[in-house]
């Protein structure tokens, strides 16, 4: 008994030492030998696919919060995460035109760039209406704090939100991902430099042109991540008011006051409204009376005719021969 033990000990050692060298074999470098190069090209080619997204399971963090790796890349943020910061504004103003002019100037002094921006509001037939802005503007982020508290004192802000995407290990994963892909391409140069026979040259191209594709894909993606860490995004909405809405605690009384000065104004402007309204429609008014006027004269020509061919000739008329 103790000897069939012994022989399947024996069997389960041969087998793990089988595996580990299988295993190590596969992660030396290739032999200088030509023959040996040749075997091994095609064998190489094909385990690359597998190869450049294991070093991107290396990434940790450690003890401290810092971005790590196992494979030796460096950190990404050596001062901190990457972060892409959104805030969106609202804001009210009596000087729409200055406001706008403010916006737009401050944009260019930061070294930023307006990404998005319409105005509406006002029309041909409707030039006391109010007017309405929107920008989408891309600021750089160390100076997202100043372009905000200067903006924000350019009007009545009654609005504003502020979020963080914390894109770090995201950021590290496509960088991992990309430098292991980098080092594929270079190791398939090399082998294509030393194929010799029509199907290994084949396989080695097919994978390079896989791998200068997803090269491509990668480099665009942290191209688009270092963008937006780089560069905020503002949102701001300017309305034209012809009255600004306080923002501030007030008391029981002074809430009273507010409310009925509000109702007064709401007052007034809908009968100022209604005036003007009046007032300005008078030519379409009186175009419409002068239509209404005429149906209303030929309407009764008309039926006055009629009612007098029904009554006949007078009595004392004499009968025509």
């Amino acid at each position: 008994m103790k000897k069939k033990y012994f022989v399947v000990w024996i069997l389960t050692l041969s087998m793990l030492f089988a595996v580990a060298g299988c295993g190590g074999a596969g992660t030396e470098n290739f032999s200088a030998d030509a023959a040996a190069t040749e075997a091994a090209i095609p064998q190489e080619a094909a385990s690359f696919a597998g190869e450049s997204y294991d070093t991107a399971e290396g990434v940790a963090e450690d003890a401290g919060g810092a971005i790590t790796s196992e494979n030796g890349i460096e950190p990404v943020a050596e001062n901190g995460r990457k972060l892409i910061k959104t805030v969106n504004l609202e804001m009210q103003t009596k000087e729409f035109d200055t406001v706008v002019e403010g916006i737009n100037k401050k944009v260019q002094e930061m070294g930023g760039y307006i990404e998005n921006s319409s105005v509406w509001g006002s029309s041909y037939y409707n030039t006391g209406s109010t007017r309405n802005s929107e920008y989408t503007v891309r600021i750089p982020s160390d100076r997202l704090d100043e372009f905000i508290e200067v903006v924000g004192s350019l009007g009545n802000v009654t609005y504003k939100n502020e979020s963080v995407e914390d894109v770090t290990l995201q950021y590290v994963d496509v960088e991992s991902r990309k430098k292991a892909l980098e080092t594929e391409q270079a190791r398939l140069l090399e082998l294509l430099e030393k194929a010799d026979n029509l199907e290994d040259l084949l396989t080695i191209e097919s994978r390079l042109s896989e791998v200068r594709y997803e090269l491509e894909n990668y480099g665009s993606q942290k191209r688009l991540l270092d963008n937006q860490i780089d560069y905020s995004t503002v949102h701001i909405t300017v309305n034209e008011v012809e009255r600004i809405t306080e923002v501030k605690e007030r008391t029981f009384f002074e809430e009273i006051g507010y409310r009925f000065n509000d109702s007064l104004y709401i007052v007034g402007a809908g009968l100022k409204g209604f005036v003007i309204g009046i007032i300005g429609s008078l030519p379409i008014i009186a175009v419409w009376i002068a239509v209404i006027a005429g149906i209303v004269l030929i309407l009764r020509k008309v039926f006055y005719g009629k009612k007098k061919e029904k009554k006949g000739p007078r009595a004392d008329e004499e009968p025509k021969a």
